[in-house]
């Protein structure tokens, strides 16, 4: 008896943790690729990987970088590194996606665009 209540709590336990994993999950979750083209400044161009989980946008590599993406696929994410920063606002696709980011190197204001598809 105490074995089948223990596998029936370990079951409704299973169920309620793959309930709310799935629940947060997004339509943007997944490996994009970013590029990130300067339109004003000396600012060099970059594309790299992103991922998003559950709606956070996260930066292998970067260890200082955050953003979130919305249900509606509105995006906003702030990064720096090696006495670099930008932030940035866009709107993502189930696919691609888009956006503004401004910024500085050293003493160098830079702003731009930037573009994101699926990987």
């Amino acid at each position: 008896m105490t074995n089948q209540i223990a596998r029936v709590s370990i079951l409704a336990f299973a169920l309620v943790a793959s309930t709310t994993v799935a629940a947060a999950r997004t339509p943007y979750d997944g490996a994009w690729t970013l590029s990130i083209v300067t339109e004003r400044g000396v600012c060099e161009r970059y594309s790299f990987p992103v991922h998003i989980t559950n709606g956070k946008v996260s930066f292998p590599g970067l260890v200082n970088a955050s953003g979130n993406v919305s249900a509606k696929g509105a995006v906003r994410v702030t990064v720096s590194a090696m006495g670099k920063t930008a932030s940035g606002s866009g709107k993502l696709g189930r696919s691609s996606g888009s956006g503004r980011w401004a910024g500085r190197s050293g003493e160098d204001r830079c702003s731009g665009t930037w573009t994101v598809q699926r990987s």
